[in-house]
């Protein structure tokens, strides 16, 4: 049976095996996340009342803490957690967490795991699986003020602290294209950490990029001038002297070793344990795409870490598998796909998920290899088959960085985003090694005609289906305030499991805002707003430009054609041709754009529709004579 587990590091959860509840922000979530903050310890009743509260407890904030706390274990009642999970101990109250039931207690561990990995690649490894264990800003669906004042900036502090180690890890390796796209997006989110700007303009200049790393230092230089009135560090200036004397970096100028040894010295002084960690007696007094490498012994793989190799196309990227939090619907796939992983038959061939972009194919796929955990003591893992710009992956170098089994027995591959069958080949196991997963916007169906197995095509969510997601992601409470709208909601999202996830996301970070608001907000441009300002891959039309100019040119014109046409692209006079032809529009059916086809119509997805129909200037009403070469 799985152990129900709490997520910490972002949304406040509730999780088992197959689902994550999130919390909504109410009293017991504020006093929850108070103790697990301080799992292990004993926290008080004062500190306790000003988590809840604030400055403003209750006149008889003691009882009504008390009350608080009946409240939080009816909520564990119902997800069959244990009522002394929270203990009343002299003076509050105390909550033992290990990491098997609390994310923040698996960080800690794993960070000090990286303090023993044997080599550095190994030790990026990990620091990886730990900073994947963050989904989110941590505390967001929490209320309480003094909770985000005071312990919220310390928990961000962790995650910056190994985010900047692995960086200077990856730094001294040479991987200064991957620590671009580490660091980018965090040293314009947190200027006031120098060697985050440093970290960048080192990777620019290393990668032959002098001009941006300039343009870089002259921004610094002026933030740090207009904001504190300060020049910048010596670090910096001693990067700025090397890159304009043109210097050869073949390791970083002098301050990466040093900031390993600092990064080593802070290490040390992280908790050894949930419950060893240094703090006052009370907390009262507190102040505030996975390597190559297998994980030490101590640290198997848990969580989904992601981490990018050179390779001559696209970077390999290797993870380890997680649950999907709040996974919904997909019943009858999940199950099957569930036996079919499971199943002891030496004839089983890949399986192959299918789909339109944002349909929900990777969800499944993980899902469904967490569920068959026990079939794969080899591991499980996903390669990512595309980089980031949609550039295949070289199979040979994805197979080349898979850890080595040894002989650890069968392994589970989850081949995400397949271009083609002959990509996926090469590193399709052995019935001895294991089973594949592939998830491909296209029906690869010449994979399935030479290697067998079967084939799921997702279509969108049912009606019901998309309801359900909203309920476990939103809560049964908020949704029931506002059941029509939900089901407004999940229309104008198309019924796309990444466009409901963005639309519960937003309403989660915004507990006063309505959900027929948000439904009504969203649908006034509509494909545009299904995104996340602080996620950029968390975006509708960012997935669907993606996928469209993965295609050729002249498929994508047979695409805006058909978006701009109200039925199945053909004229109602039978004596004219189809403004698209058959194979052409099979195609399109295979790269995952139109669905159904012969005998029955094809149709587009409304919310593709609405984006080619919205975003593109339709082309002129001829005729495609010619098959366009497969994108």
């Amino acid at each position: 049976m799985n152990r129900m587990r709490f997520q910490l590091l972002g949304l406040l959860s509730i999780a088992d095996g197959e689902h994550a509840a999130v919390l909504q922000p109410s009293k017991p979530t504020s006093l929850l996340a108070a103790l697990l903050i301080h799992s292990g310890a004993a926290v008080s009743t004062d500190y306790l009342v000003r988590a809840v509260w604030d400055t403003e407890p209750p006149a008889t904030a003691r009882a009504a803490l008390q009350s608080c706390v009946l409240r939080l274990r009816r909520i564990f009642a119902k997800y069959g957690i244990a009522n002394d999970t929270i203990e009343a101990v002299p003076g509050g109250y105390r909550m033992r967490m290990d990491h098997e039931t609390l994310d923040l207690v698996r960080f800690r561990e794993l960070v000090r795991t990286a303090d023993s990995a044997g080599d550095a690649e190994a030790e990026s490894y990990v620091l990886r699986e730990a900073l994947a264990l963050w989904h989110g800003p941590v505390l967001a669906n929490v209320s309480s003020e003094m909770l985000h004042r005071d312990e919220a900036p310390r928990l961000t502090e962790e995650r910056l602290r190994v985010l900047e180690r692995l960086c200077d890890i990856e730094l001294a390796r040479g991987r200064c294209r991957e620590v671009l796209a580490e660091v980018w997006d965090v040293a314009r989110r947190h200027p006031e950490r120098e060697r985050f700007s440093e970290q960048l303009i080192e990777a620019l200049y290393r990668t032959g990029r002098q001009t941006e790393a300039l343009a870089q230092i002259r921004s610094v230089k002026e933030r740090l001038k207009d904001e504190f009135g300060i020049d910048p560090g010596a670090p910096l200036q001693r990067l700025e002297l090397a890159i304009l004397r043109g210097e050869v970096l073949d390791s970083p100028p002098g301050h990466t070793r040093l900031a390993i040894e600092a990064g080593a010295s802070a290490r040390a002084a992280l908790p050894s344990s949930a419950a060893d960690e240094p703090r006052p007696a009370s907390p009262d007094a507190l102040d505030s795409a996975p390597a190559s490498a297998p994980l030490p012994p101590s640290a198997p793989p848990a969580q989904a870490a992601r981490v990018s190799l050179p390779t001559q196309t696209a970077p390999v990227t290797i993870a380890t598998v997680a649950p999907v939090p709040c996974f919904t619907g997909r019943a009858t796939q999940l199950t099957s796909i569930q036996r079919g992983l499971m199943a002891d038959d030496p004839h089983t061939g890949p399986v192959v998920i299918s789909g339109a972009p944002g349909i929900g194919k990777t969800a499944l796929a993980l899902q469904a290899a967490h569920l068959a955990q026990e079939a794969f003591p080899g591991g499980r893992f996903t390669i990512v088959m595309t980089g980031t710009d949609g550039s295949p992956l070289d199979a040979a170098d994805a197979r080349a960085q898979l850890p080595p089994s040894n002989g650890a027995g069968r392994r589970l591959l989850i081949l995400d985003d397949a271009v083609s069958a002959e990509q996926v080949r090469p590193l399709l196991p052995t019935a001895a090694e294991g089973v594949a997963v592939v998830t491909s916007r296209r029906g690869l169906a010449g994979l399935v005609a030479t290697h067998g197995g079967v084939v799921h095509r997702l279509d969108t969510l049912a009606e019901d289906e998309s309801y359900q997601l909203l309920i476990s992601t939103l809560g049964a409470e908020r949704v029931a305030e506002e059941p029509e709208a939900a089901r407004e909601l999940a229309r104008i999202c198309g019924h796309f499991p990444l466009g409901l996830r963005i639309a519960a996301a937003r309403l989660l970070t915004r507990p006063g805002l309505g959900i027929g608001d948000c439904a009504a907000w969203l649908a006034a441009d509509l494909p545009a707003r299904l995104s996340l300002a602080d996620e950029p891959l968390m975006s509708v039309p960012r997935v669907f430009e993606a996928a469209l100019q993965r295609l050729s040119p002249e498929l994508r014109q047979a695409f805006l054609l058909l978006a701009m046409e109200h039925e199945d692209a053909r004229t109602t006079d039978p004596a004219m041709p189809p403004v698209v032809p058959d194979e052409v529009l099979e195609q399109l059916a295979d790269a995952g754009f139109i669905e159904e086809g012969p005998p029955k119509p094809y149709r587009i997805h409304e919310l593709l529709k609405v984006y080619a129909r919205q975003h593109a200037t339709a082309p002129p009403r001829t005729r495609l004579v010619t098959a366009p070469t497969p994108g």
